[in-house]
């Protein structure tokens, strides 16, 4: 093909020759795709063929991977001095025809996010994810910059959150990331984010509830509530009422809440049947840390599955999620037993 003659490249295989009008395209990954710029749409099967492709091996010499101000792969020839969209690999692919899986077993608890990620272009989706700075918050940040998507790092700590930006920029230059400060205990510090975010007139995919303490001592926020109560699940509540019309408005969207499969040990009714409410947010002489957490997941469950009840209808899923028992991040340094007991878990759990 001519495009492929203007990358260097000349096209040897005429069964594979594109139909007029098409173009074909790599995404950051590697993974081919073909535009069909007369009726303005994108698919992965080559037109002609139905055969999936990836290209095979790095860029030549002298070439760069860039992506354009609209998130768009484009190519340098540094010693050609020239540009093109065309990736120079494109004579080198290697058809991807896996045997189809089950889709109930596609994926299991040895997945890596950048591998259920593979392939995906995530250019113009905006996400927030609380306390991203470190744990399972920044390593999903991390794999959804990685592919395209600007991230705002919600974090309660802004030279914690700044830290992580620039891990993130280290691993590739051109992510678009963003710390935002945002302080769960403080319900006035969840409204100012959501100002400050709202200000940016910009629309959001994806909020992902992440942050969360564990095993800390008894105290109450500025607002006068149990902290493990309000940073694990009321802080959540609010934020997402106070975003609710920016996900309506940005649909198809969705709330991810992660919860624990920790929530199934714990009651919040008393012995009649009724929600009692002083439990979830219990005085110091009845609180044990371990059922504080697990009442504050029970709580997001229960948030999770009426929040999508409400806001499905208008374009907006809500999913609570069990990201693997004790994975060994920082959520346990608050007692040195949990801590012992993480680090021995730790051979036979999934790592970060």
């Amino acid at each position: 093909m001519a495009a492929l003659k203007y990358a260097g490249l000349e096209d040897t295989d005429s069964e594979e020759e594109l139909p007029p009008g098409w173009e074909e395209r790599t995404t950051r990954d590697g993974w081919v795709y073909y535009a069909n710029h007369l009726e303005e749409k994108t698919q992965w099967e080559h037109p002609k063929s139905g055969k999936r492709k990836r290209v095979a091996g790095d860029l030549p010499y002298g070439w760069e991977q860039e992506t354009d101000e609209n998130g768009q792969v484009y190519f340098v020839d540094h010693i050609n001095k020239r540009t093109t969209y065309l990736d120079p690999r494109l004579a080198f692919t290697v058809e991807d025809n896996p045997v189809k899986p089950n889709p109930r077993q596609k994926y299991d608890g040895s997945s890596t996010a950048m591998e259920i990620l593979q392939g995906r272009d995530l250019s113009g989706k905006v996400v927030i994810i609380t306390g991203a700075n470190s744990g399972i918050g920044f390593e999903t940040a991390k794999s959804l910059a990685l592919h395209g998507a600007y991230v705002i790092l919600a974090c309660r700590s802004p030279s914690r959150g700044s830290e992580a930006v620039q891990r993130i920029l280290g691993e590739w230059h051109k992510a678009k990331v963003e710390a935002m400060t945002l302080d769960l205990a403080s319900l006035q510090s969840v409204q100012h984010f959501a100002e400050a975010f709202k200000s940016k007139n910009l629309p959001l995919h994806v909020l992902i509830c992440n942050a969360a303490v564990f095993g800390v001592p008894w105290s109450l926020t500025e607002d006068g509530l149990e902290s493990t109560f309000q940073v694990n699940h009321l802080g959540h509540f609010y934020l997402v009422q106070l975003l609710e019309e920016v996900l309506r408005g940005s649909s198809p969207a969705r709330v991810v809440v992660v919860s624990s499969e920790s929530h199934r040990f714990t009651e919040i009714k008393d012995s009649s049947g009724k929600l009692d409410f002083s439990l979830l947010s219990p005085p110091k002489k009845e609180y044990w840390a371990m059922l504080a957490y697990n009442r504050s997941k029970l709580c997001n469950i229960l948030f999770s599955n009426e929040l999508n009840r409400r806001l499905s209808p208008h374009g907006v899923t809500s999913n609570a999620v069990h990201p693997g028992n004790m994975i060994y991040s920082s959520i346990h340094r608050n007692w040195w037993l949990y801590t012992l007991l993480f680090t021995l878990a730790r051979p036979f759990t999934k790592s970060m």
